[in-house]
């Protein structure tokens, strides 16, 4: 029965600490959101600065296994090339060994601190990046507090017969010994949890320094599975290259290990006779080692890859970019150019989107839901292709009116994407729940619905016209669209609620459901006037600060 509970203990505490990676993620990517992918592209655009990027986010976030998801999930949207990939892994692996060089202090005490804080500022701030921030904090304080409670499992069964038993049996098999302990790795996801276990079993001699550096090796080579495993959902083969790189690293570099593994104990003991340190220390310099062994080779180790790994082009998928020429970086008006026709693809997406939204709210056709998601994804991944486009071109090259276009450009590509995310989660979430819970809207409320998406519709063309016109006054007629849904949502809710007030209790759950169909229709409407009206209105100083009123005016 004990076992049992350890085994659930476990398993609960791998999922929190996967769902605190998750938070931080999120957390981030929501509270930076564009900036994110700039800061990336640019952050990554060397080996070494991307070595020393890589190894800063792993010590933030206190995961190389996230680290690697994250710039795997990076490298598959486009926005980090695959030399800077590589070289960021190999930063994330050394990040990890400072991760246990630092878990001698007591961290754990820190969690409840930033679980306190972010739960503060989540339920503090309106939506927004503060809240966000906050996510990010609780999610800091689960990860951390997830980590100490994997190792303190361990610590009653270290002393176990069974235990003993087994890592007697594993003494003399190196091989056995790695393989198990990079499976324990990435069942746990947490390659630290597992070398500081290893430590703990060197401090009480329950194994040899060469079994202790065996297992080391292994954890090593597991933390490299998971983002092969679950951090690309592509089917193309290009996709892979990151991970798999990363994992042919880690491979290369426990076969060298084994190699010459009766020679470590005795080099480790002339730097410490205590073995959990040595084990700590051994851990550092095995990544140390294996990150200055490849970061000089990550060229031909690329075309290996890209060898073994051909890009698989789907001439009709509508997410692979096709004015993104490479050629053109280096003469930044026809690289702007092109970005910006890139950039009037995502509208004719959107558009075959909303016309979904349509099939699906007034006809039931349930049928559009994977035509949507799947463009959906296409705009997510043309987005990101353009953003990592436009952060590789050499800033130093751009006029002040070319930089104004550059941010031009990334504000209607993120804007559309914004568009396209809030059709398919909420227009056609709205259409499956309509269709799952067997409701009918009224004849009132089908034409209502008709008239505002036809009207949306309309103003994307306008939008995607404004972006090439760049026309003062188009621009001012789009805006006005807004204070037009407004007017809209307000008749609705005066509707609605005049209905409740009358005693027809009965169309209450229907109103508040075509509201926020109406609402989430408002959004996508002001996600185009950002895209296009705005960024123009603003350049000719039509748009003011703010909607408030000076004081005493």
């Amino acid at each position: 029965m004990n076992e049992i509970l350890v085994i659930l203990s476990f398993a609960g505490y791998v999922a929190l600490l996967l769902w605190g990676v998750h938070m931080v993620q999120t957390g981030v990517q929501r509270a930076f959101g564009k900036a994110l992918g700039l800061w990336m592209g640019r952050a990554l655009g060397g080996r070494s600065r991307a070595f020393f990027t890589g190894l800063g986010i792993t010590a933030a976030i206190q995961s190389s296994t996230a680290t690697g998801l994250m710039i795997t999930g990076f490298a598959a949207g486009g926005t980090v090339a695959l030399i800077p990939g590589l070289a960021a892994m190999l930063g994330a692996n050394v990040g990890t060994t400072l991760i246990v060089q630092v878990l001698s202090f007591n961290l754990a005490a820190l969690a409840p601190v930033f679980i306190l804080v972010g739960v503060w500022m989540f339920r503090h701030y309106a939506p927004g990046r503060a809240r966000d921030l906050g996510r990010m904090f609780i999610g800091l304080g689960l990860l951390l507090l997830a980590l100490h409670e994997l190792v303190s499992i361990f610590e009653p069964i270290q002393h176990a017969q069974l235990l003993e038993t087994a890592l007697g049996a594993l003494a003399n098999t190196s091989v056995i010994a790695l393989i198990l302990s990079a499976l324990l790795t990435w069942a746990s996801h947490s390659s630290v949890a597992v070398v500081v276990l290893i430590m703990s079993l060197a401090h009480h001699g329950l194994v040899s320094p060469s079994l202790a550096y065996a297992l080391v090796l292994g954890a090593n080579l597991g933390t490299a599975i998971n983002p092969v495993l679950e951090g690309v959902h592509d089917l193309d083969p290009a996709s892979r290259r990151l991970p798999i790189g990363n994992l042919g690293t880690r491979v290369i570099g426990c076969l060298l290990g084994l190699a010459v593994l009766p020679w470590i104990a005795p080099a480790m003991d002339l730097i410490t006779n205590d073995p959990s340190r040595a084990v700590a220390n051994f851990h550092t310099l095995f990544n140390i080692l294996i990150a200055l062994g490849f970061l000089p080779a990550l060229r031909p180790y690329a075309r290996l890859l890209t060898r073994l790994l051909p890009k698989q082009s789907d001439p009709n998928d509508p997410a692979r970019p096709m004015y993104l020429d490479d050629s053109a970086r280096e003469v930044p008006a026809v690289a702007l150019g092109n970005a910006a026709r890139e950039a009037l693809r995502l509208t004719d997406l959107l558009q075959a989107m909303l016309q979904n939204a349509q099939r699906a709210l007034l006809h039931e056709d349930n049928r559009v839901m994977i035509q949507a998601r799947y463009l959906n994804t296409a705009i997510s991944r043309l987005d990101q292709a353009i953003t990592a486009y436009l952060a590789t071109l050499d800033q130093e090259t751009l006029s002040g009116d070319d930089q104004q276009r550059l941010n031009e450009i990334l504000a209607f590509s993120s804007n559309i994407a914004n568009a396209a995310s809030m059709t398919h989660m909420g227009l056609l979430g709205h259409a499956s729940h309509l269709y799952k819970k067997n409701w009918v809207l009224d004849a009132e409320q089908r034409t209502q619905i008709q008239a505002v998406l036809v009207r949306v519709i309309r103003n994307l063309r306008q939008a995607a016209a404004l972006f090439v016109s760049e026309d003062r006054n188009t621009a001012r007629d789009l805006a006005y669209e807004k204070d037009h849904f407004r007017g809209l949502e307000a008749q609705a809710t005066e509707r609605h609620l005049g209905k409740i007030k009358a005693g027809e209790l009965d169309s209450a759950d229907m109103g508040t459901f075509y509201l926020e169909i109406l609402r989430d229709a408002t959004s996508v409407n002001s996600y185009l006037v950002n895209a296009s009206a705005y960024p123009i209105l603003a350049k000719y100083g039509e748009l003011l600060p703010n909607r408030l009123r000076e004081p005493g005016s």
